[in-house]
C-alpha cells in the first residue's frame, strides 16, 4: 500500500477526476492525500477516501512537500498546466523540487500517472 499525493492545476482538475475514475480500483488499494479542491473533486466523483489538505495556494502544496521531506509520501501525481501562469508558482516549483530531491515517484500528466500507478 503506497501513500499517494494528488494535486492538479485549475484547468486540469477535471482531467484528474476523470483519470481517478478510470483508475478507481487501483487507487482504492492505496492511501490518498489531496489538496483541498483536487482531493474533493476526486472524492466526489469516485467515492474514494481522500485525506484533504489545504487548497494548493493556501498551503496544500507545502503540506505535500513536507510529507515528501518527512518520507510520508511515496508518489506524487500532479497534473500541471504548462500554459497557465500561476500566482503561487513558487509553491509549485518548491513541490516539484522536493519530489525530485527526495527521489519520489512523480507524475505530471495522465500518461506518467498511469506508469507510476503500475509501478506501485
Amino acid at each position: 500500500m503506497a501513500r499517494i499525493g494528488l494535486v492538479a492545476h485549475d484547468d486540469k482538475k477535471q482531467q484528474m477526476a476523470e483519470w481517478a475514475s478510470v483508475n478507481r480500483a487501483a487507487l482504492a488499494r492505496h492511501v490518498l492525500y489531496g489538496t483541498g479542491t483536487t482531493g474533493g473533486r476526486v472524492r466526489q466523483e469516485t467515492g474514494l477516501e481522500v485525506t484533504l489538505l489545504k487548497s494548493g495556494p493556501l498551503g496544500g502544496d507545502q503540506q505535500l512537500g513536507a510529507m515528501i521531506a518527512e518520507g510520508l509520501l511515496d508518489a506524487l501525481i500532479f497534473f500541471i498546466d504548462p500554459l497557465t501562469a500561476l500566482p503561487h508558482d513558487v509553491d509549485v516549483k518548491a513541490l516539484t523540487r522536493l519530489a525530485t530531491l527526495y527521489n519520489t515517484l512523480f507524475a505530471c500528466n495522465p500518461a506518467t500517472a498511469d506508469a507510476v500507478l503500475k509501478a506501485l
